[in-house]
């Protein structure tokens, strides 16, 4: 290239740049412009004087910011203290050097640090809700102290801070573990997979599921491969082919022993305070006993909240209610309440959630002459979460939460030539609260102790109006639980985990009859004490985290000592990959159990009781799993197989209804699988498909037939879902598909009936037919001024196919053995209005 030739392309080189320096200065308006378009559009009353804003150009904020978000944006582009005042007044002041200001930041997310305390001198200054502070100086070199629990605090010489302008500060979290997120949007948005195995569902990010427009905690777990509900209900979900009584389900740290609405349909954890749950297959942390199969452990929002929100929402389910308020600068407090509509209409949604308990139950149909009416059913939960900053280094959180819910029917016959009429009912109820206080005394080290006190009650009375008799049945949990812990970080690569905790278990079983008069009543009582300690260990370069614990329990009522080692470790590999290896021992003293499948009401058949180390062993379990991943570009593929072995169940735990209903004995399964998923996001969309293949299979050692399949052996599921997103609509479709159930049928010969009873095949060698849904959901999020609407639709099972759940026989009059088959939820429609404020 030649002199001339260069001389030429500088110039137009920098006729470009003053031509685009010259478009970027076309952007900005006047300040006091801004200040005119905000006010008419958010109803602000800007106060200043003219020569704080005179001279001050800027780009006008995005018309899609709120009314904070623009407030922060102007303090952040122009350095100008900006007050709101009562009744939307706005002071707005030059920045002199008496006074500094800024944005406290998480390091990691970039989230605002809410009321965080800011001290220099003998002066000090609170964050609000974007994290902004003012705070009056002295000047010179003065130190500044800046402190938010759970983060490392900040001191700093004032020097430090940029006196120009309110910059944003960033503040490191003062991690208890050295967990992170190692596979971020797993499925949908908000669901991340951690670096410790867990699975983690954030609903402040959360997208949307197939079928789902409320954020329901239980069914957001079932779409994870290796998670599934042979039945449909929330309160029987199968972690890698265990029983839903082999979950340890913890509400805030609170071990819950209920977990559905409409007797296991819908959660009892109101999704509008519940902001995160985590689900553990394997490798658990060394804090927690119970839960052989898995751990589900939801949580409230930590942070306190400074200024007051909440929402309303109706949907033909439920109507419920939020709010969050702050009390005072340290402190907030959450309720949440919800209810069923039924009281007040009976919708098609309600009519087929109805029809889907009351299968083949004494609510839908009774024998005879006895005729069933006015059934009424009702649910309602009550959830409050209170946080109070006692000082810097100090922290309480009070939990409590309310369940409960009731069917009433009344049975009618005409008896002696008389009209007689008695009521049946079944409850079933849990109340539940916990404290819990944190102590920092540095940066590197914390203690924490936790208690509380869960109670669950199951209670039906049901008429016998050809017997004159009543039946009183009742299932009682009560537990007292404690928890210390201590958190010492040895450096920036190990952290030790120290801790003891006291669990008492009472469970009460009563049988009352009237006529004739029996009433048995059995109550036992177990204490379990236990010591734990854990080492977390992750590489400077991060690409290496492994978790070492081990776990002591002493069981006094039966002098056994129990004693559970656990790991998990994750390695980082050539940039896109990732390899996983955990296992664990863990045991559990309760189970749920079957004695008759008319136990209240046939609608709950299940009660809990508490091992006594003879014919109802302690359970133990012992798990391992490998697993590899691989992300890049939107694509997520991942590969985990795992083994686990499960001792001390029982025949009334499994759920038996063939030869085997009414036998007791003890045994175990073993599982050994693999699950799959591939995921591919890509501009607004996000594709997922999952494969799970187990094989379960029992043994027992005191049946003719030893060992055969689970009757939770599901061997194949398949999930095929997607989302898309576009603006402030969301949509998401998806297909479940899995074998059907193992199920044991009867002989062909003399319809199946040998010596007055039904003559059985090998037990399990047939399955019910292949399990298929489509679902489907749609949310919008609508704008009017300050105020969010959310407007949602959902169908779940758009092919209305009747897919068969469950059967047994029976020997009818003829006598043959006649087939009861229970179906899942049609074609069931939803829709959901909430209000945001």
């Amino acid at each position: 290239m030649g002199f001339k030739q260069l001389i030429y392309l500088i110039l137009v080189l920098q006729l470009g740049n003053q031509s685009l320096f010259a478009q970027d200065a076309t952007d900005e308006v006047p300040l006091t412009q801004v200040l005119t378009t905000l006010q008419e559009r958010y109803g602000f009353q800007f106060n200043y004087v003219k020569d704080a804003v005179d001279g001050i150009l800027i780009a006008p904020p995005p018309s899609l910011f709120s009314a904070e978000e623009s407030l922060a944006y102007l303090r952040r582009e122009t350095g100008l203290v900006m007050n709101v005042l009562d009744n939307n007044f706005v002071t707005i002041l030059r920045k002199n050097d008496r006074i500094l200001c800024g944005y406290l930041l998480d390091k990691d997310t970039q989230e605002p640090l809410i009321s965080a305390t800011v001290q220099g001198g003998n002066k000090s200054a609170v964050s609000d809700s974007n994290g902004y502070f003012e705070l009056e100086i002295n000047g010179g070199n003065e130190q500044i102290t800046i402190r938010y629990l759970g983060y490392r605090t900040l001191l700093r010489s004032i020097q430090f801070f940029n006196r120009e302008r309110c910059s944003s500060i960033y503040m490191v979290a003062q991690q208890e573990s050295l967990s992170q997120v190692v596979l971020s949007n797993y499925l949908v948005e908000g669901i991340n997979k951690m670096n410790t195995g867990d699975l983690e569902i954030d609903f402040k990010k959360f997208n949307l599921l197939p079928g789902l427009i409320e954020t329901d905690v239980l069914q957001a777990v079932q779409a994870f491969p290796g998670v599934q509900s042979i039945d449909e209900t929330v309160s029987n979900i199968n972690i890698r082919g265990g029983s839903n009584d082999q979950n340890l389900i913890l509400w805030d740290d609170i071990k819950m022993y209920q977990s559905g609405h409409f007797f296991g349909l819908i959660s009892v954890f109101n999704p509008q305070i519940t902001q995160k749950v985590s689900l553990k297959k394997n490798g658990t942390s060394a804090d927690y006993s119970d839960g052989v199969s898995g751990t589900i452990s939801m949580a409230t929002d930590e942070s306190i909240n400074t200024q007051f929100k909440g929402s309303i929402g109706l949907s033909l389910l439920n109507a419920n209610g939020f709010v969050d308020v702050p009390i005072g600068s340290n402190s907030s407090i959450q309720i949440a309440a919800r209810k069923s509509l039924s009281d007040f209409v009976i919708t098609p949604t309600y009519e087929a959630y109805f029809e889907r308990i009351a299968q083949d139950t004494e609510v839908e149909e009774n024998s005879g002459v006895i005729v069933n009416t006015d059934q009424e059913f009702d649910f309602y939960d009550t959830s409050l979460r209170w946080n109070y900053r006692l000082s810097e280094k100090d922290k309480i959180r009070l939990n409590f939460i309310n369940i409960d819910n009731e069917l009433v029917f009344n049975e009618n016959a005409v008896i002696n030539s008389e009209e007689t009429s008695k009521q049946s009912s079944i409850s079933q109820n849990s109340i539940a609260g916990g404290i819990y206080y944190e102590r920092s005394w540095s940066d590197d080290f914390q203690t924490s102790i936790h208690i509380y006190e869960t109670d669950y009650t199951l209670r039906a009375i049901n008429a016998n109006l050809l017997k004159s008799q009543r039946f009183l049945q009742e299932n009682i949990v009560s537990e007292t639980g404690g928890r210390i812990k201590s958190n010492y970080r040895l450096n920036e690569r190990f952290v030790w985990h120290l801790g003891y905790q006291f669990l008492e278990t009472e469970v009460t079983n009563l049988d009352d009859v009237d006529v004739p008069l029996v009433r048995t009543l059995i109550s036992e009582v177990v204490r379990t004490h236990s010591g734990f300690t854990q080492l977390d260990f992750r590489s400077s370069d991060k690409r290496s985290q492994l978790n070492v614990g081990f776990r002591y329990n002493y069981l006094d009522k039966f002098n056994k000592h129990l004693y559970e080692p656990r790991f998990s470790f994750n390695q980082k590999f050539a940039d896109y990959f990732s390899f996983e290896l955990s296992g664990e021992l863990k045991h559990q003293i309760t189970s749920q159990v079957i004695n008759f499948q008319n136990d209240f009401l046939g609608v709950e058949k299940r009660r809990w009781q508490l091992s006594n180390d003879l014919d109802i062993p302690v359970i133990t379990s012992q798990q391992a799993s490998i697993a590899l991943n691989y992300t890049r570009k939107g694509w997520l593929l991942s590969a985990e197989g795992y083994y686990k072995n499960v001792e001390g169940i029982t025949t009334q735990s499994q759920g038996f209804q063939n030869q085997y209903e009414f036998i007791k004995t003890a045994g175990s399964y073993e599982v050994t699988g693999v699950d799959l998923l591939i995921r591919k996001r890509f501009k607004g969309v996000n594709i997922w498909l999952s494969y799970s293949f187990m094989n379960n299979e029992y043994l027992f050692e005191g049946l003719p037939e030893q060992s055969f399949q689970s009757n939770l052996d599901i061997t194949q599921a398949v999930t095929l879902g997607g989302t898309y997103k576009y603006k402030d609509l969301k949509f998401s479709t998806g297909l479940n598909w899995h074998t059907g159930k193992p199920t044991t049928r009867p002989v062909a010969a003399n319809d199946g009936i040998l010596n007055e009873a039904i003559n059985y095949k090998a037990t399990n060698s047939d399955r019910l037919d292949d399990y298929l849904r489509v679902d489907a959901s749609a949310l919008y999020e609508l704008h009017l001024g300050k105020t969010i609407v959310d407007l949602g639709v959902s169908v779940w099972n758009i092919l209305d196919r009747q897919n068969e759940i469950n059967n047994y026989y029976r020997v009818n009059a003829d006598p043959a053995a006649e087939e009861f088959v229970q179906t899942s939820l049609g074609l069931t429609p939803n829709a959901l209005v909430r209000v945001y404020f």
